[in-house]
């Protein structure tokens, strides 16, 4: 090893005054090879002087990365290592047993089993706790990633010792890996009597065929509106969002196009096929992640106005990457162009790297952005997301709530009630009990979880401002009787939001039975996205309206 380092940094010096020859009379290239040269010589230095050993591979990548990072989110270096994260991006597909693993203080625990794999088949449940991997002791090993030891080729074996509630001995398990398909589409079916749903959550290889697919069966089962659900779909593979267009827009019809400095590369792309249906009613549901190829999606309908958008304004990301082959078995995600609409907008944030806490793209003051107009006249803008035609509030919880999820509260209670409790009701008619959920609130009553309430922060931060301003004297008795008066009680509060403390354990209980399609299910009689929906299916007139020049 120590030899071929010698014999790289020999070379280095060699290319890169070869590249300044070659190039002596244009600035740039010469900035570029005097550059790449400071940095071989800077990284010699530091190999072999800087006083602990250096991993030259963590270094290389660690530099790469931070350099791409201060040019956009989106331009990515992906190490050789990191390929088969890379080709599951892609496609959506890995070698592996087809199970979520968290990892946190040393446990490393089964939080999700997606259907027809080799974790399923084997019986893994949602709280199973991996001790060791083909007899490799997890307790010992710092800062690891279980994917790489479950990960594997097809059918080689792989052996997991587990810790499962209610069992007083580790199990054993036995498993083949296999290839594990992530569906982009892991729900789809009737909603009510004649309106389908589509939940899209990716943009793989298979994107299109899975949205075809769950269309034409939803039409014969009778079918006559349809949801798209492109909430909390980061997007992926472009040609994926033109032929999931081309389902609801016609042959010919422009669906994006995409400019950028190599002129080659600029192209404009039309719907290719016959749409399967340009008349059926269309809600299309987005939030603030919801983006790339799924802004597309919504976009185009948006613009013929096709469907109406409910929902919450989209992320904003309107750049297009191509994936380019380096040495070594590497590769380079990076940002080529910018991806217009059919209207002429590009929905690229104007600033995205200062977002909200939560990644939305937030106000963006009318001034910097520009009116387009759709094929029936209405007006939409650019410069930061697609705003829906129908927007309502992004679903926020308490803070006794947020403290719960944080801390696994609502999960660990899920596995002891799914110990308990063999069977229950199907996802769409399952609910806890009020004495199921007494049950709840007297097993938190050992449990470590605080949090602090809106109230309790601005006062804090009144006591902080009156501290400054020397005017705390002034107001401390009334502070302390308001912090005394106001201060939270975990019994009364779980009282106060017990409907929506009770539809999140319900939700995760539900998902120990019946996995991601239902959660999905149950979902539906609270979801304010496909209530709203539904209600407007049940009004033509005002979905028709909406479509219309205003």
């Amino acid at each position: 090893m120590k030899k071929y380092l010698r014999s790289f940094w020999l070379a280095i010096p060699v290319v890169a005054g070869l590249t300044f020859v070659s190039f002596k009379h244009d600035d740039r290239l010469f900035e570029i090879a005097r550059n790449l040269d400071i940095y071989a010589t800077l990284f010699k230095e530091l190999n072999a002087y800087y006083v602990d050993e250096i991993n030259p591979n963590q270094l290389i990548k660690t530099s790469i990365d931070n350099m791409l990072r201060s040019l956009d989110p989106y331009t990515v270096y992906y190490a050789e290592d990191d390929i088969e994260d890379y080709m599951t991006m892609t496609t959506g597909k890995y070698n592996g047993i087809g199970a979520i693993i968290s990892s946190a203080e040393g446990k490393h625990t089964v939080m999700m089993v997606y259907e027809d794999t080799p974790a399923q088949k084997a019986g893994l449940q949602l709280g199973d706790e991996i001790m060791k991997i083909n007899g490799v002791d997890l307790s010992t090993r710092e800062d690891f990633d279980t994917g790489k030891l479950l990960k594997g080729q097809t059918q080689s074996n792989v052996t997991l010792t587990l810790k499962r509630y209610g069992s007083t001995k580790p199990l054993e398990v036995s498993l083949n890996r296999d290839i594990v398909k992530v569906t982009n589409v892991p729900y789809y079916g009737m909603i009510s009597e004649d309106v389908g749903y589509i939940d899209l959550k990716d943009f793989t290889a298979t994107a299109s065929r899975e949205v075809r697919n769950a269309f034409q069966e939803l039409k014969g089962k009778g079918m006559k509106s349809v949801v798209l659900d492109l909430r909390d779909n980061p997007g992926g593979l472009l040609n994926m969002a033109i032929e999931i267009s081309n389902i609801f827009i016609a042959k010919g019809e422009e669906i994006v196009s995409t400019k950028g400095k190599v002129s080659e590369w600029n192209k404009t792309y039309t719907a290719y096929n016959p749409a399967l249906d340009t008349d059926i009613p269309v809600v299309v549901l987005t939030n603030n992640r919801s983006a790339s190829a799924a802004e597309i999606v919504s976009g185009v309908i948006q613009d013929y106005d096709r469907g109406v958008l409910i929902g919450q304004r989209t992320y904003g990301k309107g750049l297009v990457q191509t994936t380019r082959d380096l040495s070594f078995n590497t590769k380079m995600k990076i940002t080529t162009a910018k991806y217009y609409i059919p209207s002429g907008r590009c929905i690229q944030a104007i600033d995205y790297s200062h977002r909200n806490d939560d990644g939305s793209v937030g106000k963006i003051p009318d001034s910097l952005m520009t009116e387009f107009k759709t094929k029936n006249g209405r007006i939409v803008f650019d410069g930061g997301g697609i705003l829906p035609d129908i927007q309502t509030e992004k679903e926020t919880y308490s803070p006794l709530a947020t403290s719960l999820g944080r801390n696994r509260l609502f999960f660990d209670y899920a596995v002891k009630f799914h110990f308990e409790h063999p069977t229950i009701k199907p996802a769409k008619e399952f609910s806890l009990s009020d004495a199921d959920y007494a049950a709840f609130t007297k097993w938190l009553g050992d449990k470590e979880y605080d949090y602090t309430t809106q109230v309790e922060r601005d006062l804090n931060d009144l006591e902080a401002s009156a501290k400054k301003e020397k005017s705390l004297e002034v107001i401390e008795d009334q502070l302390k009787a308001l912090k005394l008066k106001l201060s939270h009680s975990k019994d009364n509060d779980l009282q106060i939001f017990k409907p929506e403390i009770k539809k999140i354990l319900e939700e995760e209980i539900i998902k120990h039975y019946y996995l991601e399609k239902g959660l999905r299910e149950a979902s539906f009689k609270q979801d304010p996205e496909v209530k709203a929906a539904l209600a407007l299916f049940k009004e033509p007139a005002r979905y028709n309206d909406l479509l219309k020049k205003k």
